[in-house]
């Protein structure tokens, strides 16, 4: 990791500190901005920052998928992690555009009947709904803290200098949901805001181990000719 120069000193972190930086410009400069800059591209819905957490994990299930294919052992314990991985940003890449009706307008009636926001996904359902905000806490410890602690050696799972992505998505819900049981009312609801980092996380985590098999593949490839 990069070392930080202070005025009152060294830092020496051990985990990327771009969600850091990514807080303190969305909230201390974009957060002021007029004409409602912040609500219009952060907040509301088919938002900029959702169309990029759509992007960041159907690029990581396209590497994450690729990577697959990498490995020489088809029935490797890899091989299967990768795929998985693939399987998860799929899933959660179709449920960001609501399975493309955002874009075809096309959708299933009988799910968008029974969908808290009438659309064509899963995670607004009724009765899944309610467990949303723990499902993204669980993701966050896993992925920031439980994946690297106990399961070094996948490499699907990414590694500790990715742990702040995910952490803060799952601090920003444990806060948002007790502030409403200890107060009666939440914190700012800046949801896509935040779980943004959990996209870009995943994203950037395929994309290293993307860029180093594919390196390696084409350079053998190259030192044999």
């Amino acid at each position: 990791m990069k070392r930080i120069f202070t005025p009152w000193g060294e830092i020496k972190p051990s985990v990327l500190i771009f969600p850091v930086y990514y807080l303190l410009i969305i909230y201390g400069i974009i957060f002021f901005l007029p004409f409602d800059f912040f609500k219009s591209f952060f907040i509301t819905e088919d938002s900029f920052i959702e169309w990029v957490q759509f992007f960041g994990y159907f690029f990581a299930f396209l590497m994450s998928f690729i990577l697959c294919f990498f490995k020489k052992n088809s029935f490797s314990k890899q091989r299967i992690y990768w795929f998985l991985l693939a399987i998860f940003c799929f899933c959660i890449a179709g449920e960001e555009i609501s399975w493309a009706e955002r874009i075809t307008n096309i959708g299933v009636d009988s799910i968008k009947e029974i969908n808290l926001q009438g659309e064509t996904n899963f995670h607004n359902l009724k009765n899944i709904n309610n467990y949303l905000h723990f499902t993204f806490i669980i993701l966050g410890l896993f992925f920031g803290w439980a994946g690297w602690k106990f399961w070094p050696n996948i490499e699907a799972l990414p590694s500790k200098k990715y742990t702040l992505f995910f952490l803060i998505v799952s601090a920003f819900y444990f806060y948002f949901d007790l502030s409403w049981i200890t107060l009666g009312k939440r914190i700012p609801n800046h949801q896509e805001t935040i779980e943004f980092l959990m996209s870009s996380g995943l994203f950037l985590h395929c994309f290293e181990y993307f860029k180093k098999e594919f390196l390696k593949k084409f350079s053998s490839k190259f030192k044999q000719h």
